[in-house]
Order: structure tokens, then C-alpha cells, then sequence
């Protein structure tokens, strides 16, 4: 049982819409983009161009030290081939300077502040431009909840958020996204050696096939098992999507 494969002519006329529209509620003519070198990003910055033109978009590239040199051409080469203007800001002296303070800090600690720094100088940077944030995020992570609150989740629209990541994949091929960024393997690049699926401990096909399953067809555990899911990735899903409920809702207030 798999995800539905996309029409993507039909898919990127409506995100062009989308866009559109978003646009003109906002009374904005420019977004800004963080440019990681995954697929997200590149696929976000291929429809908005499309959307908007390359002149209406400007792309930053926000790198901390460990970051991969390889996710770094992989962001120059999308900003090269759709012809938008880019600018490198180096996060590492804003992240080191804070957590001077904090040595003894994990990986998750510093993996969600360097998140949560580009996103302030995405934001800073459009206040300057009278730019709005474009969002990269999509339905798989934000499901499952392998996205940052405050961080990569800051945006004020993603074009891609209906999309699970198999669908991302199809539509990013249309587009014409440079195939070595849509074959590479996913990685936040939080640290040195780190993938979305190694941290998850699992696929995103796999997470997308129980998604599908449960959000779009409505399937119990019964049901899943006699269609041949495994029941303990089942759980696993169900967990993280349960756990991480408090991410994809407007933070609650005690009513008076």
C-alpha cells in the first residue's frame, strides 16, 4: 500500500496559486529562503520562483562549522540554476558564543538552537526586505514531529506541507531539481554524520506508507496488520505522532 503518486503538473499549478495568494493577502511581492541543499528547500525555491520569479525570491545560506561542504554546493548549485540572488551568513560564531556558556550541552540541545538561529536571521532578514518567510516543511516531518518548534516549523506559509516526503521526491523530478539532491540521503546536517532517517529510526517510505494509512484511509491496527504492516513500525509511527501532537497546534490558553 502506497503513498498516491502526484499529478505534478496539477500539484504545481495549485502550489503557484497557493503562493500566489498567500502573497497578495500578506501585501508582499518578496520571500526570503533558507537554502540547506536538501530537498525541501530546493524544491520550496523551485515552485516559488515559478510562482514569483527569480527576482521576487532571495535565498540565504546559513551554515554552521560542521556543517557539510557538500550540502553547501548542493545550496549554491539550486541558487545558481534558478538565477535568484543568495547570501551566505555563517551561524557558528552565534551559536558558539552562546553556548560558551553551556560546554557540557548535547547534540540535540545545539542541533535545535542552530535551528532556531536561522529561522531569527531569516526572520531579520525579512523585516528588511519586506519579505515574507517561505516555509520547506513537509506532512511527513510534521506528522511525526521531526521538525524544530520555533525552528525549520517558522514560516508564514509551506507550500509543501500537504506533501509527504515520496511525494516531495516526485514533484521536486518535475520541477527539475538536480538529481543528486533528490538521491542524496536526508539530513537536517545538524552534526557531522547525521541523517533524518538514522535519527528516526526509520524510513521516510516507510513512515509514509503508515501515514497514508492511517491519516488518509482511516485503517485500525487490524486492518493495517492484515494489509502487511508491521505492527511494531506501526507503533512506532503512532508514538511519535501522538508525542509530538503539541507541535502542530497553536499553543493552548486557559480560557477566563
Amino acid at each position: 500500500m502506497n503513498v498516491p503518486v502526484l499529478e505534478p503538473e496539477d500539484t504545481v499549478k495549485k502550489m503557484i496559486t497557493f503562493i500566489r495568494e498567500r502573497m497578495e493577502e500578506a501585501e508582499k511581492s518578496r520571500l526570503v529562503v533558507g537554502l540547506s541543499g536538501g530537498l525541501d528547500s530546493a524544491t520550496s525555491a523551485y515552485l516559488a520562483a515559478r510562482a514569483l520569479g527569480k527576482d521576487a525570491l532571495k535565498a540565504f545560506l546559513l551554515p554552521y562549522r560542521t556543517t557539510s561542504s557538500s550540502s553547501i554546493e548542493d545550496a549554491l548549485l539550486v541558487a545558481g540554476e534558478l538565477g535568484i540572488e543568495h547570501q551566505t551568513i555563517e551561524i557558528t560564531p552565534m551559536v558558539d558564543a552562546y553556548f560558551q556558556h553551556f560546554p557540557s550541552a548535547d547534540r540535540k540541545r545545539r542541533g535545535n538552537f542552530m535551528a532556531r538561529t536561522r529561522m531569527a536571521v531569516l526572520y531579520d532578514q525579512s523585516e528588511e526586505l519586506g519579505a515574507l518567510v517561505l516555509g520547506t516543511g513537509n506532512r511527513t516531518e510534521a506528522l511525526l514531529g521531526y521538525t524544530t518548534l520555533w525552528g525549520d516549523m517558522a514560516c508564514a506559509f509551506t507550500p509543501l506541507g500537504g506533501l509527504y516526503k515520496s511525494q516531495v521526491r516526485q514533484l521536486a523530478a518535475f520541477l527539475g531539481v538536480p538529481s543528486r539532491i533528490i538521491e542524496k540521503p536526508p539530513t537536517a546536517d545538524l552534526w557531522e554524520g547525521q541523517t533524518d532517517e538514522g535519527e528516526m529510526g526509520l524510513t521516510y517510505d516507510d513512515a509514509d506508507r503508515v501515514l497514508h494509512a492511517l491519516f488518509d484511509l482511516g485503517l485500525d491496527d487490524a486492518a493495517l496488520a492484515a494489509e502487511g504492516f508491521d505492527p511494531a513500525l506501526v507503533a512506532r509511527v503512532r508514538r511519535m505522532v501522538d508525542a509530538n501532537a503539541f507541535k502542530r497546534r497553536m499553543p493552548p490558553c486557559c480560557l477566563p
